[in-house]
C-alpha cells in the first residue's frame, strides 16, 4: 500500500513533538500541547503572539523550536504551513470525559488508535526494520520482553515468531526475565518492548544484554528515551500523554503492528522455511479441533 492510500498524514512538526513529548519540562509541554490543540493559530501568528498567548518569552518559544530540530521559529511555522493544506485541525487526541456517551467513547478510542498507527507508520525508519529483520535471522536465539500491557505485546510477537520456525521465547515476570538474559550470548538477539521506554527492569535487562554481548531492538513509543537510546535498533511507534493516559492503549496497537511488520519482513525472508514450519504447526493444532 503506498502512503498516500492511508490516512491523511500528521504533519512533521506534530510527529516530531510528540516523539519528544516525554523529555519536556512542564513549560516545554505547555508550548508543546498548544502547537498541538492550534495549528492554524500557530500558522498565522508571530513568535510574540504565542509567547504572550502563553505568558513567556520569545526565547523561550525559540529555544523549544530548536530542541525540536527546527532553526527557529519561522522554520517551524512555515513547515507546519507546508504540510498542511487543507482542513487544519487540532492534532491531539480528543481527551475521554466522564460525561461521554457511549457513542463520544467509541468514537475517541478508535480515533486514538488509528492516529496512533497512521502516525507510527509516517514516522517508523524502514531502514531499520530492515536491519532488525537481518538481525533476527542471524541470531541463534530471539527473546521478547515487556512488562505490564508490554508483557502482553511480547507474547504476541511470541505466537507470531513461532511460526518462522526460528528458535524464540518471551518472558513477562522479572525474576525470568534476569535469569534468561543472562544466558545469552553475542549470537543472541532481544526485542524490549516498553511504551515509555523508561521501565527500569527492561533498562537492567538490556544493560546485562549489553555486557553479554547481545543484539538488542527496542520497540518504544517515545524517539528520545533511556530505552531507545541503550538499544542497537530501535523501532519507534508515536504516542501523546494525555489527562486519562489511554494513549498507552493506543500505543500498545502501534507496538502490534511494529510486530506484524518485522515478522511479515522476517517470513518473507525465509519462505520456504516458515511456510514448512507453519505447516508443521497447522498439523500439529488440528487435533484439537472437532
Amino acid at each position: 500500500m503506498k502512503k498516500g492510500d492511508t490516512m491523511k498524514s500528521t504533519p512533521s512538526v506534530i510527529l516530531q513533538i510528540k516523539s519528544n513529548y516525554n523529555t519536556f519540562n512542564e513549560t516545554e509541554k505547555k508550548i508543546a500541547e498548544y502547537i498541538i490543540d492550534n495549528p492554524r493559530t500557530l500558522i498565522n501568528s508571530t513568535i510574540s503572539q504565542v509567547a504572550e498567548a502563553l505568558d513567556l518569552a520569545d526565547a523561550t518559544i525559540f529555544r523549544f523550536c530548536k530542541k525540536i530540530n527546527f532553526k527557529g521559529f519561522q522554520d517551524l511555522k512555515i513547515t507546519l504551513a507546508t504540510e498542511v493544506t487543507d482542513g487544519i485541525k487540532s492534532y491531539a487526541n480528543e481527551e475521554l470525559d466522564e460525561n461521554d456517551d457511549q457513542q463520544s467513547i467509541i468514537n475517541k478510542v478508535f480515533k486514538a488508535n488509528m492516529t496512533a498507527i497512521n502516525d507510527t507508520l509516517y514516522s517508523i525508519d524502514p531502514k531499520n526494520m530492515e536491519k532488525a529483520a537481518n538481525t533476527i535471522l542471524e541470531a541463534d536465539q530471539i527473546v521478547f520482553y515487556g512488562n505490564g500491557g508490554s508483557g502482553a505485546v511480547a507474547m504476541d510477537a511470541h505466537h507470531k515468531f513461532l511460526r518462522t520456525g526460528l528458535k524464540v521465547s518471551s518472558y513477562t515476570d522479572y525474576h525470568m526475565q534476569l535469569m534468561s538474559v543472562a544466558q545469552l550470548t553475542p549470537k543472541d538477539v532481544i526485542i524490549v518492548i516498553s511504551h515509555t521506554g523508561s521501565n527500569l527492569n527492561i533498562m537492567n535487562i538490556v544493560d546485562i544484554a549489553k555486557e553479554n554481548g547481545t543484539k538488542s531492538i527496542g520497540i518504544t513509543s517515545f524517539s528520545k528515551s533511556p530505552i531507545n537510546e541503550k538499544v542497537d535498533i530501535s523501532l519507534n511507534a508515536v504516542s501523546q500523554e494525555t489527562a486519562y493516559q489511554f494513549e498507552a492503549f493506543a500505543s500498545r496497537i502501534a507496538h502490534l503492528s511494529i510486530i506484524d511488520a518485522l515478522y511479515i519482513s522476517v517470513k518473507m525472508k525465509r519462505k520456504d522455511e516458515t511456510d514448512q514450519a507453519v505447516k508443521r504447526m497447522r498439523d500439529a493444532i488440528a487435533i484439537t479441533r472437532i
